[in-house]
């Protein structure tokens, strides 16, 4: 019975280890429809752990902060119907941190996921260096 409680706890170890990795798609500047305002999106799974939700708080806090509602910040469950749609549209597969800007979209998953616990005025600093081009 002891041997089937730590076989249980290292299996489910191991799925949240694989469910909230932060995993992002490669996307470069690419194509897509929409309008000429700057959107930033970002996709997540229903499960969370403590870096997904401070890649969104520490995005969502810097947006407002430098842009205030210049710039739209959207949240998506890649779980739920609506999740599903505007992936599909984006073209996201997983876990993403994206700014799109008419027909240019800016991938800075990896950036986020590197900073926004440990050094958020960095990710900060990138999301400007991403968006101000954009308003040019």
């Amino acid at each position: 019975m002891k041997s089937f409680n730590i076989l249980l706890l290292f299996v489910i170890a191991v799925s949240f280890g694989y469910s909230c990795n932060g995993q992002a798609q490669k996307l470069d500047n690419v194509t897509i429809s929409g309008a000429n305002t700057v959107k930033v999106y970002y996709f997540h799974n229903a499960r969370r752990c403590t870096t997904c939700k401070a890649v969104e708080a520490e995005s969502k806090k810097s947006v407002q902060e430098l842009y205030g509602d210049k710039v739209v910040f959207e949240v998506y469950d890649l779980e739920t119907k609506a999740g599903k749609l505007k992936a599909k549209e984006l073209g996201v597969s997983g876990q993403t941190l994206l700014i799109v800007s008419g027909e240019t979209k800016i991938n800075i998953t990896n950036e986020g996921f590197l900073y926004a616990r440990k050094n958020p005025d960095k990710l900060k600093q990138i999301i400007k260096e991403k968006i101000d081009p954009l308003f040019k």
